[in-house]
């Protein structure tokens, strides 16, 4: 939606566990890869980094719907690298914790 760019052909620079930042024509593109092949269903300002993101929606067992990020995009002329890969260690942090406590056997 954000770009006219295919979002896997754009390089990675940097990928964890969890994350990926792609280097946009104007963006530092960072991508939530737990919600890959994720239906893009909204685009809006994230209220936590106050950037574009792209958002879709997944279900609990109660059949509710959350809107969720899926990928972020970061202008360069606002964000350097080492910015956003702050932001994506914090999400990689988050889902260890969350894999730790439900898979421990990992």
């Amino acid at each position: 939606m954000k770009n006219n760019e295919s979002d896997q052909e754009l390089p990675v620079l940097n990928k964890g566990i969890f994350y990926a930042i792609r280097n946009g024509s104007t963006d530092l593109i960072m991508e939530d890869k737990t919600k890959r092949g994720l239906t893009v269903q909204e685009q809006s300002i994230d209220e936590k980094y106050n950037v574009i993101s792209e958002k879709g929606m997944i279900y609990d067992m109660d059949g509710i719907g959350h809107k969720v990020g899926i990928r972020w995009f970061f202008p360069k002329d606002k964000y350097t690298l080492e910015e956003v890969l702050e932001h994506a260690k914090e999400m990689e942090e988050r889902y260890r914790k969350i894999r730790e406590e439900t898979c421990p056997d990992y």
